[in-house]
């Protein structure tokens, strides 16, 4: 006798145990709003970043680094100064959304470390696109970037089994990734995104991103601009290949909407090489294969 399939949790207990999870990001906005400021003194910083030890630990590492520093730094404060808000701020990021990386399962076929290896190229490519076109904030672009998709890991923490059921769903129909997880599930990674970005106080902007990346036509006239130099990014990302998984080749590309911001075909290839060397220099080896230690 066969035994019926376990029904997947509803969005509410997905978005529950996420945030119950000791790891989010939360601390990353109100890092971003400390940086951004004028009146944040290196101190203010630095009692952020003590607030989360991974992140701290990170920050000497970098500091002490080659890139960085001729004499050993053992204070935080020390490290603030060495690295600059710039830095720290790429750091943090990094950090606070690498440590959320759910691993490898055979379920997900994913390997450790492809969440933030595409994570990272999407938020480089933004940061590249931004700086081209001077018509958003490239620090905004590459925030965006690496926390768009969260709702991916939510997913991949709580509903694993379910996978499957999604793969064989976009199999037999060939439809898209995120419309086999709305028939499965009843809802896709996208929900659980804005949902995640809401409760950790993102911007307003990120979380309409979220919520329209799907269906950029659809966005208010406000977030346009983000959306635009978002969905452009992602391509770039996906077309580089590194930490793309078979979810993210199954995916809508709104070819006339990013024309019409001026992403074309052209723009996007002059883009990828300065992209790939970013990505390449922030990680190494690690940018092709392997767990993602910051």
């Amino acid at each position: 006798m066969s035994t019926a399939a376990p029904q997947p949790p509803s969005i509410d207990q997905v978005c529950e145990k996420s945030l119950r999870l000791p790891c989010s990001p939360s601390l990353l906005p109100r890092l971003a709003l400390a940086l951004q400021s004028d009146e944040s003194s290196a101190a203010e910083i630095e009692r952020l970043i003590s607030l989360d030890s991974s992140l701290a630990a990170a920050t000497l590492r970098l500091a002490n680094s080659a890139a960085f520093s001729r004499s050993g730094i053992d204070s935080l404060e020390e490290a603030v100064f060495r690295l600059g808000a710039k830095e720290i701020y790429r750091l943090a990021a990094l950090v606070l959304v690498n440590r959320w990386e759910s691993g490898s399962n055979v379920l997900l076929r994913w390997e450790p470390g492809d969440f933030s290896r595409h994570a990272l190229c999407t938020a480089i490519a933004a940061e590249v696109l931004a700086e081209a076109t001077e018509r958003i904030d490239p620090q905004a672009a590459y925030t965006a970037g690496l926390v768009c998709d969260l709702g991916k890991l939510a997913l991949a923490h709580i509903c694993t089994e379910h996978y499957p059921a999604v793969r064989a769903f976009c199999e037999q129909t060939h439809c898209t990734w995120e419309q086999a997880e709305r028939t499965v599930l009843g809802y896709h990674h996208g929900d659980v995104s804005v949902r995640l970005l809401t409760a950790w106080k993102f911007p307003a902007s990120f979380i309409q991103v979220a919520q329209h990346m799907m269906h950029p036509t659809e966005a208010p006239a406000a977030v346009l601009p983000l959306l635009a130099h978002l969905h452009a990014a992602k391509y770039l990302a996906t077309a580089m290949g590194p930490g793309v998984t078979e979810d993210g080749f199954l995916i809508t590309l709104h070819g006339g909407f990013l024309r019409e911001w001026g992403f074309t075909p052209e723009m996007l290839e002059e883009a990828m090489p300065i992209v790939l060397e970013r990505a390449s220099q922030r990680l190494g080896e690690k940018l092709s294969h392997g767990p993602v230690s910051i």
